[in-house]
């Protein structure tokens, strides 16, 4: 994800470098609400899980906080855990709350404020290097060869 203007973001190189709570080669159980951390007037991202082709990320804003708008190249799923914000996608405000789901595509433009103070679970997926035998095709699904 690249952040356009200044400020928080994924793009800050130590929350890229950050160590991930959880281990991907062993099960372990988090409680986000436990796991959720908010500052008095800014983000805290915390990684939950980095593999290859995922990323997991905890977000807790502080209300009037927002991400301007940027990019990434990966596909993603953000849920709203708690409070309330609004996602610009591609130019449009969407106001989302606690219980909704939003994917993105790649490269869609967005932004997100914190119309309160709210917590997100950020999933980055990347496309999996193509397996040995098998092609993509035009609709971008596998087959077998």
């Amino acid at each position: 994800m690249r952040v356009k203007a200044p400020g928080p973001g994924l793009s800050d190189k130590r929350a890229m470098n950050e160590r991930p709570l959880m281990d991907s080669g062993a099960a372990k159980i988090l409680s986000l609400p436990e796991e959720t951390q908010f500052a008095a007037n800014g983000i805290v991202s915390r990684t939950l899980l980095r593999t290859p082709t995922t990323r997991v990320v905890l977000f807790g804003f502080a209300e009037g906080q927002e991400l301007s708008e940027h990019t990434s190249t990966s596909e993603a799923l953000i849920q709203i855990l708690s409070g309330r914000c609004e996602f610009s996608l591609d130019g449009k405000p969407h106001s989302l709350k606690a219980g909704d789901l939003l994917h993105m595509p790649p490269n869609l433009p967005h932004a997100v404020k914190a119309t309160e103070k709210f917590s997100m679970l950020l999933t980055l997926l990347k496309p999996a290097e193509t397996a040995p035998g098998l092609s993509r095709v035009k609709a971008g699904a596998l087959t077998a060869q």
